[in-house]
């Protein structure tokens, strides 16, 4: 019998008073897709920085190939095979792609000197071994974040890894790029190299793994072949409960005006002819491809395109949105796609992070006000159902989950009218993810806010909006209208999206 590539048996971590992994056990086999599945805060971080030596266990045992390991180093498991893609890539923006494939390479032999044609070749060699096409002379922040997960990929293979280990790596990316990740990722097992496929969405994992691994607080509450799981056992088994479906009804009354409405929206280039309308209460979708103008229209109603012409009314009153600031006084809040670079301050503290757009109403004779921040902070940490002892905490100490709460926060201190939610969910887990909805549902339905809900996520968007826009080249070209009839009209809804994105693909 085969022994295992990797094996953890009854690993233990601690950090300070907390026990971050209890008893963990887990075993990949050579060549295999294996999912570590988990919610945030569940040990998944801290069992890949075990594995790849940058932590060490306080008790239980490692074993690579059969042979125990005493103590696990970064130099140790690279010398196993062992390769981590982490969230972020870590890989250097400013450089080309040829420089972050070929500069390991360089580093590791020592040279003072850098030869171009030798760093070129070294880099055209790890593109072609992963069978992808990629500007070598492009910057890496110029790259879409499908192309940088590629130069990630290609820096990983050029170390000849036993065992890659992908840590949430379809967390920004569309569903088509999804797909073609996959196939990258089954082309990389064909080669006998074994996947750790560390996610929480549901479907992935089903559809890429052949096991699965679940964690919940620091313990493995299940695993096993993935054909023994389902959504509905693996959301069970990594929350402690059951999230049931309820999507979002929604009635339009015909004696209002509508809160937003949208006359020949257009941008040069980038935005043509936009009609929409949207209701007190309603939660309109917005989805498309990659490149579509879903993001830009979210932009021009923000303020931030500030060329467009067409007109926009709230509440029947024409507005001028030629600023954000002109745009948060007409009572639009925008909650970025990307939460660590457009959405937070992330050295701050949390109630810095939730008060930083509503300091004009918190300030007497331009002098804040302590007490009042104080009570608006506490407030909002109380209405979001932020997870934390105190607001004064940085916020990068949160998780996903609670930083997208904090962004949303922000600005419901101001009262928004209109609420656009660009990938509100991107990184959450499972349970956050369906608190997040619960949150904004009762924005809508009590306080009677329009909301944009922007997705690649098509469940979340059938099971949230009564209606889903589709866009492609910068037009809306498409309505999946109101489905809320039980669970098959919304499996039926949400089958049309996908076949009407694919045909625009």
């Amino acid at each position: 019998m085969t022994a295992p590539l990797l094996e953890l048996r009854d690993v233990v971590r601690h950090f300070g008073g907390v026990k971050a992994l209890d008893g963990v056990s887990l075993s990949i086999m050579p060549g295999e897709i294996h999912c570590l599945a988990g919610e945030n805060g569940s040990g998944k971080s801290t069992l890949i920085k075990i594995v790849s030596g940058v932590n060490t266990i306080d008790r239980g045992h490692i074993l690579v190939d059969g042979t125990l390991v005493d103590t696990m180093t970064p130099r140790l498991a690279i010398a196993h095979g062992i390769q981590v893609i982490y969230q972020d890539f870590s890989l250097f923006g400013n450089l080309t792609v040829a420089e972050n494939l070929a500069l390991g390479a360089e580093v590791r032999a020592g040279r003072r000197l850098v030869n171009w044609r030798r760093m070129r070749a070294h880099a055209q060699a790890a593109v072609d071994r992963l069978g992808v096409a990629l500007d070598l002379d492009a910057t890496v922040d110029s790259l879409p974040t499908s192309g940088r997960q590629l130069v990630a990929i290609a820096r990983a293979l050029m170390a000849d890894p036993l065992l890659l280990i992908m840590d949430e790596p379809t967390t920004t990316l569309t569903s088509r790029e999804v797909a073609a990740l996959f196939d990258v990722v089954r082309d990389i097992q064909s080669r006998g190299i074994a996947v750790l496929f560390v996610s929480h969405k549901m479907r992935e994992m089903l559809a890429i793994s052949e096991r699965i691994t679940i964690l919940r607080s620091g313990l493995v509450v299940a695993g096993g072949p993935i054909g023994q799981f389902d959504e509905a056992g693996i959301t069970r088994l990594m929350t402690g409960s059951e999230i049931a479906e309820d999507p979002y009804l929604w009635d339009a009354s015909p004696a209002t005006h509508p809160v937003l409405a949208v006359r020949d929206l257009s941008v040069r280039g980038v935005l043509h002819d936009i009609n929409l309308t949207i209701g007190a209460g309603e939660i309109v979708g917005v989805s498309g491809l990659l490149g579509s103008g879903r993001t830009e229209l979210a932009l021009a109603l923000f303020g931030l395109l500030p060329s467009y012409t067409g007109t926009v009314q709230i509440d029947g009153r024409d507005v001028a949105l030629r600023s954000v600031r002109h745009a948060i006084a007409n009572r639009i809040a925008y909650v970025p796609e990307d939460r660590l670079t457009e959405g937070l301050f992330l050295p701050e503290s949390i109630d810095i992070n939730l008060l930083c757009a509503s300091f004009d109403r918190l300030s007497r004779g331009g002098v804040l006000r302590p007490e009042a921040m104080r009570d608006a902070a506490a407030s909002a940490i109380r209405d979001m159902a932020i997870a934390t002892p105190t607001g004064e905490r940085p916020v990068v100490e949160l998780s996903g989950g609670n930083q997208q709460r904090v962004v949303i926060g922000r600005w419901l201190l101001r009262h928004p009218r209109i609420l656009i939610l660009n990938g509100p969910t991107v990184g959450v887990d499972v349970g956050s993810k369906a608190g997040i909805h619960r949150t904004v549902r009762r924005l809508a339905r009590e306080h009677g806010m329009a909301v944009i809900m922007i997705s690649d996520d098509l469940p979340e968007l059938i099971g949230n909006c009564n209606r889903v826009l589709v866009m492609h080249r910068g037009r809306l070209v498409d309505e999946v209208a109101d489905t809320r009839n039980g669970p098959y009209e919304t499996r039926r809804a949400e089958r049309a999206l996908s076949d009407r994105l694919r045909e625009l693909a």
